[in-house]
Formats: C-alpha cells, sequence, structure tokens
C-alpha cells in the first residue's frame, strides 16, 4: 500500500511540472525577459558589462582589461579592506599609455615622456618599475 502511495504521488509531481501553458498564456509576443539582449547589458560603447569589458581609447574597442593590462595594486591597504587594483594598458607602438583608475569613470591617456615613463599632469607611470605615481607619491604598484 505504502508504494502505491509513493508511486502516485511521484508521478502526479511529474506530469504537474510537465503542463503545458494554458492558451491564455501562450502569445506570439516576447517576454521581457525574452527580449533582453542575449549576453547580458551592454555600456554605452557596446561593451558587455557582466563579461567585464570596459571601453579603451587607445584600442579603440572593448577589452577585458584585467586580460590585458598590467595589474597594478595600490602600495597601501588597511586591514579587512578590499584590494581594487588599478590597470596600465600600453598602446601597440608604444607611444601612449591607457591608465584604468578605479575611482575614475573615464581612463586618463599618458604621453610617453623620456626613459619609460608615461605621464600626463600629475600623474606619472614608470613601466621599468611597474609603478605608478599621483603627485609624487607612489599609489600603485605591480607585484
Amino acid at each position: 500500500m505504502e508504494k502505491v502511495v509513493l508511486l502516485s504521488l511521484g508521478l502526479f509531481a511529474l506530469t504537474a511540472c510537465n503542463n503545458p501553458k494554458s492558451s491564455s498564456e501562450n502569445t506570439d509576443a516576447p517576454t521581457t525577459a525574452e527580449s533582453a539582449a542575449v549576453g547580458g547589458e551592454k555600456d554605452e560603447h557596446g561593451c558587455l558589462v557582466a563579461a567585464g569589458e570596459t571601453w579603451s581609447e587607445l584600442k579603440q574597442s572593448c577589452v577585458q582589461i584585467f586580460d590585458i593590462g598590467q595589474r597594478l595594486n595600490p602600495v597601501e591597504v588597511a586591514d579587512g579592506e578590499a584590494v581594487i587594483s588599478a590597470f596600465v594598458l600600453l598602446s601597440d607602438d608604444q607611444s601612449k599609455a591607457e591608465l584604468f583608475l578605479p575611482e575614475e569613470e573615464e581612463t586618463v591617456i599618458l604621453d610617453k615622456g623620456e626613459g619609460e615613463t608615461y605621464q600626463k599632469d600629475s600623474v606619472r607611470y614608470d613601466a621599468a618599475a611597474s609603478a605608478l605615481y599621483i603627485g609624487d607619491e607612489m599609489t600603485y604598484k605591480a607585484e
């Protein structure tokens, strides 16, 4: 008797899960979820935010900066504080560097100076040392 009850409940559960939509639910119009872009939300440049893409002015395309850029970690991090890295990307001819700072919406384009340094205003990247200076203070460095 126990097996019959369990078998009946199992069959009921399977058929309940396999019910087709009623005719009032079955329309040809796409739902909101179906009409959303496949792959997630895109920014104003068409970069897939969910895929970690961001717009690069130097490359003039969407890039995953964490894959192609040089990661620079903060020099000073308080205990228990999350480490949020900056990234730098060099142009193909290495005449410019694009800086992706975590606290900035826009990237900063640095021009090559003497040796392996890139600078714009008070921001300077020393490629030889993999260090970023804001003002005279080293704020980010590659590990």
